[in-house]
């Protein structure tokens, strides 16, 4: 069951072209334009300011230095189910930032997992040492 997006992408603030798709065809490859080329402006957006601000620190290779969110569909045969394809990848991603991370607190290794590594160290440390040359 599908949950419904909290800040859904609205279709009027995102740019389709048709383009041709790359790959093996037959012989509509050369005549239909079949793929889908999606531009998404970041801060030209409805979006709130926080959700853009995080969508602009993603370090994606889809985001432009302008900030614009460059994605390409082609995985399907028909221009409409490619575009559909397009926004859900863009709805995904959007999702994918709007829950905030975590902060990570730093914890302390507990003194039994301290006391283990340092009985590993010896024991390793007597195998090594138990190396040494042979005296004749």
């Amino acid at each position: 069951m599908a949950t419904l997006p909290k800040f859904p992408v609205d279709e009027r603030e995102v740019e389709f072209s048709a383009i041709r798709a790359q790959g093996a065809g037959g012989q509509n490859v050369n005549k239909v334009s079949s793929a889908i080329h999606l531009r998404f402006d970041i801060m030209a957006s409805s979006l709130p300011e926080e959700i853009r601000e995080r969508l602009l620190c993603l370090s994606d290779s889809r985001i432009t230095q302008e900030g614009v969110f460059v994605l390409k569909a082609q995985q399907h045969r028909t221009q409409e189910m490619n575009r559909a394809d397009a926004l859900a990848r863009l709805q995904q991603v959007i999702d994918g930032v709007s829950v905030p991370q975590k902060a990570r607190r730093a914890t302390k290794p507990t003194y039994g997992s301290k006391q283990r590594r340092l009985a590993g160290k010896s024991q390793r440390s007597e195998i090594k040492s138990s190396r040494g040359k042979v005296s004749e």
